[in-house]
């Protein structure tokens, strides 16, 4: 009977396995693969003395392939004549109110609107544009207003961006979900529209440029069809996100493009960077299925979904970047992009790839390209508001607790920097969603709002995001209904 008694068994595999484990913990246990790369393996990291483990985090050193980059002509250190205009706009701006004289930016949890020097396009100030914007579209002078949301992994599938859209179009009106890309990676957990795709689309994007001939579309993305693409959109039967009324197909230099829209054939011809193909959609038809028929090699951005009128916004995720990657935009395209479908504000929103290591506080090597990222979009899309939202609170384990990372208020300064300089509006969410520890109590708390990285929202926590910059947009906004 002993020869067969098998309940032992569990018993010495758990066993052998802490035994493994432990012994991989005496070793560096990274491995990075194809860009992926793992975290360090620590059995016994609960166990050590508090001043070791703070000893080995301060000796852990920096992975330079961390830190995102972008291709930049010499030096990124600023240049003589970027001093000089440095000093004539701190010049210029002396005698322009300062809102930093009586709003604290680290831990007032409103939006606050910098100003630009007089010789400047005003107009563009801070929030001014947009909720000028919303008042001519609330007394029926204009059509729509249209927001760019840029931001990484925190609004991917349309998290924080549903909710924000949904609040915007409840109170101005619109239905629509905006701007979706050809394909994408996260379609499979977006919740406001159905998206499917075939594989053998080429994606090029901030990860893999395209060739010279070929501009990166607004998104990060442009999709180079194969003789077998078709994307196909199906509306989700939500309010305002039910059906499709006005639809809208952007595309590159076409030559001869032939494609089918819902078995419908038809012929690109356009040769602009940027081109638009509009149509309104059949009510008896329910979903939009674009196929590739073959002919000239075209580039194509992606499908708008928005009514006659009202609020639009668009989610213009990309997981993993840190917001200078948006320097390899084109510029051209982004002018064109402005032209044919405009933005009334832009809203910049990075902070997830930036804290890559919690106690990094010089964030010199982001602000520099970041400024100049700013200086170009201002300059490609004249007249449009932009709004620097700041980082999230993040966490990393520091003896045994969970506490914000000394990363976080460095990289608040340089982002409240940015939006100062650039006269931009700024929505500090660090001390909108609660300040220092808050990420810990998303996580840990009766309500859970964030995911055990302490870095992301989960749906609810992106909700509540949403709903906090909602209120600071309308508080604005009641301002100028005052005057």
């Amino acid at each position: 009977m002993s020869g067969n008694n098998k309940s032992a068994y569990p018993f010495y595999i758990i066993t052998g396995a802490l035994v493994c484990l432990v012994a991989l913990s005496q070793f560096d246990n990274i491995v990075s693969y194809a860009g992926f790369k793992t975290r360090s393996l620590d059995m016994l990291a609960d166990l050590r003395p508090d001043s070791l483990r703070k000893q080995q985090d301060e000796d852990a050193p920096v992975d330079s392939s961390m830190i995102p980059q972008i291709p930049d002509e010499g030096d990124s250190t600023e240049t003589a004549a970027e001093q000089v205009a440095d000093s004539t706009l701190a010049t210029a701006m002396a005698d322009v109110p300062d809102p930093d004289n009586h709003l604290d930016f680290t831990d007032y949890k409103g939006i606050i609107s910098y100003n630009l020097p007089p010789t400047a396009d005003t107009a563009a100030a801070g929030l001014q544009h947009f909720l000028d914007a919303l008042a001519q579209l609330k007394q029926g002078k204009r059509k729509k207003v249209r927001i760019a949301y840029f931001g990484d992994s925190m609004i991917e599938g349309d998290l924080l961006t549903e909710d924000l859209r949904d609040s915007l179009q409840k109170t101005f009106g619109g239905s629509g979900v905006g701007f979706v890309p050809i394909t994408s990676v996260v379609a499979g957990f977006r919740t406001t529209i159905t998206h499917t795709f075939s594989k053998d689309w080429k994606d090029y994007s901030y990860k893999q440029q395209p060739p010279a001939n070929i501009k990166l579309g607004i998104s990060g993305h442009t999709f180079v069809p194969g003789s077998n693409s078709y994307v196909r959109y199906t509306p989700v039967h939500k309010k305002r996100l039910d059906k499709f009324e006005r639809v809208t197909l952007f595309y590159g230099p076409a030559g001869d493009a032939n494609i089918t829209i819902n078995d419908k054939a038809y012929t690109l011809k356009e040769q602009n960077t940027l081109n638009r193909f509009v149509w309104s959609q059949d009510p008896a038809q329910n979903n939009v299925t674009i196929k590739w028929a073959g002919g000239t090699t075209t580039p194509f951005y992606g499908v708008s979904f928005e009514g006659d009128s009202g609020v639009y916004v668009d989610n213009f995720s990309f997981r993993g970047i840190s917001g200078i990657e948006l320097g390899k935009l084109s510029k051209s395209l982004v002018q064109e992009m402005q032209s044919e479908h405009p933005y009334d504000l832009v809203i910049l929103q990075y902070g997830a790839n930036i804290l890559f290591k919690p106690k990094l506080t010089d964030y010199s090597w982001y602000a520099r390209p970041m400024k100049k990222v700013i200086d170009s979009l201002r300059k490609e899309m004249p007249g449009t508001s932009f709004l620097v939202v700041s980082t999230a609170d993040k966490s990393y384990k520091n003896g045994g607790d969970w506490v914000t990372a000394p990363g976080v208020m460095a990289l608040l300064k340089e982002q409240h920097e940015l939006a100062k300089q650039h006269g931009t509006a700024y929505w500090n969410l660090y001390a909108a969603m609660g300040g220092e520890g808050t990420m810990a109590k998303w996580v840990d708390g009766d309500q859970v709002l964030a995911q055990k990285d302490h870095t992301h929202f989960n749906r609810q926590g992106a909700a509540k995001v949403a709903a906090l910059l909602y209120k600071a947009m309308m508080d604005e906004f009641k301002q100028v209904e005052i005057q």
